[in-house]
């Protein structure tokens, strides 16, 4: 059941979704899913219904219905138990393609490449987002839908249309870019053509107004709370790609549908975390953000109907919920071929279910930002985006996970709104930056923060053009001369290639940032560095050791050393702020590569930064991944075991580590005592010097430690 007296979109906090296929109304138990959803407590449904197959007998014929569909409504009879069950339900659609018949009905409506041929995906035209389908046929079926089935809201996954890889030549694109911009269609993908950058600025804008238009259809027919919500990925990179412009689409939104099932080969699970606290952080950090979680194989390899390894399904949605997720699962399919699946969300949905008001209406004591912008995603990453802009950022996210310092992503317009929450900022490339972003960072620093930076931060326009406003590095005293050296971009890892073969030279008398490399006078690099030189205010930590030949092992020994270029540099203003920059892209190694020195580097930076300051410090065996929140006079700390689960492939066992223990600075709080709510026990906590401590013993997926 939903929490009474509030709207569907602040109370359900558990979801399911069987992702109809079409032989469903003839093979779909509906007795199976009524046990499994009370089975799990979930309190919610998303249900097929309309858009690219119809389970329903709509008026318009042209949308397709399900193969075996026949003359029954499944929709209905499928919402209608869901509704007897107390649950709120959602009608999932999926409007991005269509059938030749509606095509050669309506071939206006459909993508077109430079040849006037229509774009396809299969057997089925790739549906415009400027054309009738969008503007009037969806509109048409929403207000069908809501005025036969009353659903509390909408849902779809393909709502974006094509990406911006590929240009849609038709007649409606030609006639409203002309219109909106004054400009032709770009003649190609290049983003050195402003035309085509300003198409993709223009993308952008056309889907927001279709989401503003989806919602002023269904709320108009459905009533105030009637919401269409589209699904969003939590990866800032790849929602680029797709014209996903998520600050705007989150500070727009009442309740937040993510559709990322899964981790990939790149991220770990550590990232679930990371995908709640960015789409919450721009919205409102109370808002809900379901997210599907897939029960079916999804990896490098993907089986719909096959089950997952429960572990991998399970430390997917743990990490969710340390971040503010609500569990949402997800299955492909009526039947139970492989009933495995239906086992795995059981066990977390009901201790979710438990402890759900330890989980919602907090807010994060993490008191280190980084910053993220769709506009250096698309503009300075351009082509390049994940080398650009993605590594650098998973770079330092994985490092702090991985280094147990809480953190916030914070986009970039956002930097005022929680500069006051913030003491330590990390920009990691953050090329774009606009006069008012640099502002607030000054201000920022005038105030005390201090500041981890990397690579040309600051040192581009809104368009990816050279900028003039240089006050930010005047600040930190750092020029950078326009010349660079070492590795930059992909680079082949056959020895035969020897460029990404450089090497930091550390100096004798060490910095604190080298805690832990006492036993070394190199440090292995990989990567590229941008030359810069210091007015005096920040001291140059390391030197630059050129690439030499990896092989045959007898040439592999140094050539030549740089003492002139500085690889990394950290001082302090004269309010005590503490800077870090490195010209040196660590970030970016590090986050392609994982090589560890790098990860341990980039944290030293910060807590050196910091000074070591957090609002929780955690020690013991195995990678853990942490967060700290407040709720009224308590405090909740998440502490997830990855240990051994971040290995490529699929997760499939658990390694317990223990004994954890923890410190959390007291901060005028009156904590007494203190209890688990995965081991389910008590917790002795004992309070020295304004510092509250206290041990877990025992971790194996993770704990929920309340503190009161």
């Amino acid at each position: 059941m939903s929490n009474r007296g509030v709207p569907w979109y602040k109370g359900v906090r558990r979801w399911g979704q069987t992702n109809l296929t079409e032989d469903d109304p003839i093979k779909c138990d509906l007795s199976f899913w009524r046990k499994q959803w009370k089975e799990t407590r979930i309190q919610g449904v998303i249900v097929n219904c309309g858009g690219i197959v119809s389970y329903y007998q709509s008026r318009y014929k042209l949308q397709y219905r399900a193969r075996y569909l026949g003359e029954r409504d499944f929709f209905k009879e499928f919402s209608d138990a869901a509704r007897e069950e107390g649950l709120a339900v959602v009608a999932r659609m999926d409007i991005n393609r269509a059938t030749k018949e509606f095509f050669e009905h309506h071939p206006d409506w459909f993508c077109r490449d430079k040849n006037g041929n229509p774009i396809m995906a299969g057997d089925r035209y790739i549906s415009c987002v400027n054309g009738g389908y969008y503007k009037e046929f969806i509109p048409q079926v929403l207000t069908e839908i809501i005025e036969k089935y009353r659903p509390d809201g909408f849902a779809d996954n393909s709502w974006k249309g094509m990406g911006q890889r590929t240009i849609c030549y038709c007649d409606n694109c030609r006639e409203k870019f002309k219109k909106d911009c004054g400009l032709e269609l770009p003649e190609k993908v290049d983003w050195d053509d402003q035309v085509y950058r300003q198409w993709v600025r223009w993308g952008y804008q056309n889907r927001i107004d279709n989401w503003d238009l989806f919602n002023e259809t269904t709320r108009r027919v459905g009533g105030e709370d009637c919401l269409w919500v589209g699904m969003i990925n939590g990866d800032p990179i790849g929602s680029s790609e797709a014209f996903a412009d998520l600050k705007a689409l989150c500070s727009r939104s009442r309740i937040i549908f993510c559709d990322h099932q899964s981790r990939d080969d790149l991220h770990g699970f550590e990232q679930n975390s990371l995908n709640g606290a960015l789409l919450r952080m721009a919205a409102e950090e109370n808002t809900l953000v379901p997210e599907s979680c897939a029960n079916y194989v999804r990896g490098s390899r993907t089986f719909r109907l096959a089950a997952n390894p429960w572990q991998e399904t399970h430390m997917w949605m743990v990490e969710g919920a340390a971040g503010g997720i609500s569990p949402w699962y997800h299955h492909v399919g009526g039947g139970q071929n492989d009933r495995r699946q239906f086992e795995t969300p059981i066990p977390f949905f009901q201790w979710h279910a438990k402890y759900e008001d330890y989980l919602y209406d907090r807010k994060s004591l993490a008191n280190v930002g980084i910053v993220w912008s769709q506009e250096n995603i698309d503009f300075y990453g351009r082509d390049e985006k994940l080398e650009r802009v993605g590594y650098p950022w998973i770079g330092f996210c994985r490092a702090l996970s991985k280094g147990h310092i809480p953190f916030l992503p914070i986009h970039v317009e956002d930097l005022e709104r929680y500069r006051d929450r913030i003491e330590t900022l990390i920009l990691p490339n953050l090329a774009i930056l606009s006069d008012r972003a640099i502002e607030e960072i000054l201000k920022f620093l005038d105030e005390g923060g201090s500041l981890v930076m990397t690579g040309i931060t600051g040192t581009l326009t809104e368009d990816g053009n050279p900028s003039e406003n240089d006050t930010l590095w005047k600040r930190i005293g750092i020029t950078l001369t326009g010349e660079r050296v070492g590795a930059f971009g992909r680079q082949s890892s056959d020895w035969s290639n020897q460029t990404a073969h450089n090497y930091f030279r550390l100096p004798d008398e060490r910095h604190e940032i080298w805690k832990g490399f006492e036993k070394t006078d190199i440090f292995p690099f990989g990567g590229g560095l941008y030359i810069a030189q210091s007015d005096g205010l920040l001291k140059p930590l390391a030197s630059y050791i050129p690439a030499f030949p990896i092989y045959p092992p007898e040439f592999s020994w140094i050539r030549e050393e740089r003492p002139d270029i500085s690889v990394l540099f950290a001082g302090e203003l004269p309010n005590g702020s503490r800077i870090v920059y490195f010209p040196a892209d660590i970030d970016r190694c590090y986050g392609k590569h994982l090589l560890p020195d790098h990860g341990k580097l980039l944290v030293n930076a910060v807590r050196w930064a910091a000074r070591d300051t957090f609002p929780l410090e955690v020690d013991g065996p195995g990678q853990l991944d942490c967060s700290i929140y407040e709720q009224r006079s308590r405090l909740i700390i998440h502490i997830v075991n990855l240990s051994g689960c971040n290995r490529r492939g699929y997760c499939d066992e658990l390694y317990p580590v223990g004994p954890i223990s923890a410190r959390v600075p007291l901060g005028g709080r009156n904590l007494k005592k203190g209890w688990t709510c995965v081991l389910e026990k008590e917790i002795p906590v004992v309070i020295e010097k304004d510092t509250c401590h206290f041990t877990v013993d025992k971790i194996v997926d993770h704990e929920v430690i309340v503190l009161e």
